[in-house]
């Protein structure tokens, strides 16, 4: 597949803070991808980027081929965070407007029924909607420029769970009707779990991990073993995501190279939160050789 979104030593430094440090990956098409990382990581300003709101210090990104401007955002969809909307307008009158703006690319029609299939009156105003509706409409609108490429600014942050579910299986339908790449920012990994096949992690404005959801889940483990002065290298590991030491025992959450069959460790099968978790809690990758320690 080729990569709907690509970024070569991205970076975004606003004064004395960087927001994104020289990030480079590539994004397949027609995937959807939860993009995680706690609050300050850059998810924001990367999407801003990858919209043309924000302007990057250094590096390049393009989007569907093509760099960021006028030939490849009428193919974005963008919803910003807390979906921001003419609170006056009613959502038929939203609809109105973006016909307007985007002119043939819309596709009016296909927003109205959306609405009226998850029950959201056209003729009220913005203001007297739910949460869930709010959020619901923002999506519509998005959706309804047909985009090739739709980015999802935490969409979840402020809905309750009902409404997180809706919201998502929406998403879910939209993508199977019509085939298009999702990148979707939120901290609720396990709601992302259960739709997105790709995992992008991000931390310190640095990408930590991006890959496939079932290959990253295959090829992760958390080991359990004895405390021991001195760590030996474990055949099969590759790197050292994370590690925590107990009094009797150390847990390390590890990316496999191959097998591991050491005696010496008990391996345990993780969850995609279970592997967020871990990159985000490291204050870097810890390869083997930093895990030796020399005897007393």
């Amino acid at each position: 597949m080729s990569p709907a979104l690509v970024a070569d030593r991205l970076t975004k430094r606003y004064r004395r803070t960087v927001a994104l440090d020289r990030c480079s990956f590539a994004i397949p098409e027609r995937t959807i991808v939860a993009l995680v990382g706690p609050n300050g990581a850059g998810k924001s300003t990367l999407l801003g980027c990858a919209t043309g709101l924000v302007r990057p210090t250094e590096g390049t990104v393009s989007v569907l081929g093509a760099p960021v401007g006028d030939r490849a955002l009428p193919r974005v969809g963008f919803v910003a965070q807390d979906a921001p909307l003419y609170r006056n307008f009613t959502a038929d009158e939203l609809l109105t407007m973006g016909a307007k703006l985007n002119g043939d690319e819309f596709d009016g029609a296909f927003g109205r029924a959306r609405l009226e299939e998850v029950g959201i009156p056209l003729d009220r105003r913005v203001d007297r909607l739910s949460g869930g509706q709010h959020a619901q409409v923002a999506l519509c609108l998005a959706l309804a420029k047909r985009p090739e490429l739709l980015l999802l600014d935490e969409p979840l942050a402020s809905l309750d769970p009902l409404a997180r579910r809706e919201f998502l299986s929406a998403l879910m339908d939209a993508a199977a009707e019509r085939p298009m790449t999702v990148i979707l920012s939120s901290h609720l990994v396990a709601d992302l779990e259960r739709v997105c096949d790709q995992l992008m992690v991000l931390r310190s404005g640095q990408v930590k991990v991006l890959g496939a959801t079932d290959d990253l889940q295959a090829t992760h483990k958390l080991l359990v073993g004895p405390p021991q002065r001195r760590r030996p290298r474990i055949a099969g590991v590759g790197q050292i995501v994370s590690a925590s030491k107990a009094e009797r025992q150390i847990q390390l959450l590890v990316r496999t190279s191959g097998d591991i069959v050491d005696p010496a460790w008990d391996q345990f099968d993780v969850s995609l939160e279970d592997i967020v978790l871990g990159y985000l809690a490291a204050d870097r990758p810890i390869e083997l050789l930093d895990l030796e320690e020399a005897d007393a």
